[in-house]
Parts: structure tokens; sequence; C-alpha cells
């Protein structure tokens, strides 16, 4: 049974929190909501539940208007951020919660909540209480209670964002995978683009309350609509820097000229906007098209196996990633490498003009 949102609109008070959201989700289907912190994903999924009421617009399911109906009169399942269980009942008695509200038999009951522990690992926990369990239990635990329903819809709100990092890798492919055998309109929330990426499915790209694309994730991803979706659908933010095309050749501040050529050799001359994503700038040239960049470091930044290093060269501020722990001096210059097949054009209004060709593997 599909969910409509149609124009769907909040507002509190003279705030803006969503404005104007229709989008069509298909039962059986994944659906990424990413964006940044109060981009609306919450405000969003609270409506789709029926826990908030839109100031306009209206939701459908299954064609029949539910904008006025409770979530208590729903069939929806949530999971949230953080580890929602009930602290005196033990797994098996919080999993089976919701089939003993619904009065099935105690025999089905049974059934389910072991099938739902088997898959989710937890079948050795379910005589234990919430507090004796590990926080990536405690979530395996408020995700089987919220599956064990077969609701027509669940909700995830960033379920893994207090999980340490092995822990959420490992989650991420169950879930998903557990997500492609139920016939549930699985709605799940991240800002990150990498979990994104990693979960597939359908991805819905949100800022500031309004929703910028939607499509495939992986077609998003390598075709982002405009400015606005390449920055919220790379982690860091896509480089740009504004370009002016002449006679075949982007001229960038600083005295750089790149011929184009490729996917990049119809751009009209005038103004642009070239964008590159931090992974596809290196240290070391690795093609003989590479272009070479003289830059002053800013900023290293490690993060777990990977290393940012923020440069500045003249005037414009880029952040390149680099594999491995690495070290640099504030103020080192440091040669930048780039590759114009790996580069995304705008024009002067920030909408896509040119992409490069899809690798296979490749982010």
């Amino acid at each position: 049974m599909s969910l409509v949102l149609d124009m769907v609109g909040k507002t509190v008070g003279e705030e803006m929190h969503l404005e104007d959201i229709s989008l069509t989700l298909e039962p059986g289907r994944l659906n990424v909501l990413l964006g940044p912190t109060l981009a609306g994903k919450t405000t969003l999924m609270r409506i789709m539940a029926g826990l908030e009421r839109p100031t306009s617009g209206r939701v459908l399911e299954g064609g029949v208007d539910v904008t006025r109906t409770s979530v208590r009169k729903r069939s929806v399942a949530m999971v949230y951020q953080q580890f929602v269980n009930y602290p005196s009942l033990t797994v098996y008695e919080n999993i089976a919660s919701p089939l003993r509200i619904a009065r099935l038999p105690r025999a089905e009951i049974d059934r389910r909540v072991r099938e739902m522990a088997r898959m989710l690992h937890i079948e050795r926990l379910l005589d234990r209480l919430p507090a004796q369990l590990s926080g990536g239990q405690q979530q395996r635990c408020a995700i089987a209670r919220a599956l064990v329903k077969r609701a027509r819809l669940l909700l995830l709100d960033e379920p893994l964002v207090n999980l340490d990092y092995k822990l959420r890798e490992e989650l991420r492919v169950e879930l998903r995978d557990l997500f492609a055998r139920q016939e549930t309109t699985v709605v799940y929330a991240t800002t990150e683009p990498l979990e994104a990426l990693m979960m597939g499915g359908r991805v819905i790209v949100l800022d500031e309350g309004r929703l910028l694309q939607s499509g495939p994730t992986a077609e998003v991803y390598h075709r982002p609509g405009n400015v606005a979706v390449a920055r919220v659908f790379s982690d860091p933010p896509m480089n740009l820097v504004t370009v002016a095309v002449r006679n075949g050749v982007a001229m960038v501040a600083g005295g750089l000229h790149i011929p184009l050529r490729g996917h990049l050799a119809n751009l009209p001359d005038g103004r642009h906007s070239f964008g590159i994503r931090a992974a596809h700038l290196s240290t070391r040239r690795r093609r003989e098209e590479d272009l070479e960049i003289v830059t002053e470091v800013t900023l290293a930044e490690v993060s777990g196996s990977e290393t940012f290093v923020h440069v500045h060269h003249a005037g414009v501020d880029w952040v390149l990633q680099e594999e491995g722990v690495h070290e640099y001096a504030l103020g080192e210059p440091l040669r930048v490498y780039l590759d114009p097949a790996d580069l995304y054009a705008f024009d002067h209004l920030g909408v896509l003009e040119a992409a490069p060709p899809i690798a296979l593997g490749r982010r």
C-alpha cells in the first residue's frame, strides 16, 4: 500500500520546517531520507506516522486521506536514535509487547518473537533485561520490536548514530538484507552520505525543509541535480570553485587553466562552478592528465583511518581526503592534483550541466 505526501508543509509560528513536500513511497522499497541536522527529516517522519499534522497538504495511504488519522489508528512502527526499550521487561517481552497488544495467539507470538530474535542475532539474550545488554544489543532489541509488528510503514530515525563504527557497519548490512525481504514501506533517516550509499534503495535529499532531489541512491549521488544536492550528498561537502570558460578553457583564480575535454567539452563560454569530491583530489600525480595546484595547508584532521587535509590556493579553500594517518604542519606548502575527468560543472544558477562518467566501484 503506497504512502503519498501531497504538497505537505509545516510551519511553527513564523518558522518554516517543511515546504511543499510531494513524494510517493512504495511498499517493498527502502527510502533513505538524507540531509543535515535540522533539514526536516524527523518532522517529515512524524507527519508520515501521524504523530504530527501538517500545516498544509495531505498524507494518503492506499489512496485514503489519513492526514488527520492518529498514529494509534495507523499501521506504523518506529525506531529512534536512543535505545527505547521497556526496562522492566525481558528482551522476549519487549519484542512481544506489540503482538500482545494486538491480541495475537500465544503460539504465534512465540514463533514471531523467536524468528525475529534469530534474524537479529539476539536469540540467546531473550531472558535478559535491557540494562544487561550492550548498546548494540539494545538497539537490536528495539529494531526487533518494530519489525515484529509487520507494520505497513517502518520509520527509522538515525537508528545507528549512537553505536560504535564496527557495530554500525555490521547492522547496516543486516538491516539492508532484512528490509529486502519485507513488503513494508521503509523510511530510513541519516545525516551521512556514505550511509545512504551503503543502504542503497531510493534517496530523498532534504535541506532546510525543502526536497532537493529524489531517485535511485547511486544515480542521485553520481548525478546531483544542483550544487545544493552535491554539497549535501558529499562528506566532506564537495569542493566548489568559480571558473570563467572561454574558447574551451576554464580559468581558475591563481592562474590554473583547465582544458575542457570529454564530458566538459560542450560547456558554453561564461561563468560556471566546478565541483570535485575530496576523495578525488590527491597529493600525488596519478594520471598524465592530472593538473597541479600549489596550495598551503590550513588544517589536517585525522578521522579513523583517513586524513582530511584542508588547503588554500588563490583565495579558494579545498579539502582532500587521504587514506591513512598523515601529519601536516600549518602553512606547509602542498602540491595537490586533480583529474579534469572527475569534475562536475554547474551553471550560474547552480544547476548541473555536466557530470563525470560513472566508474564502477568509485565513490
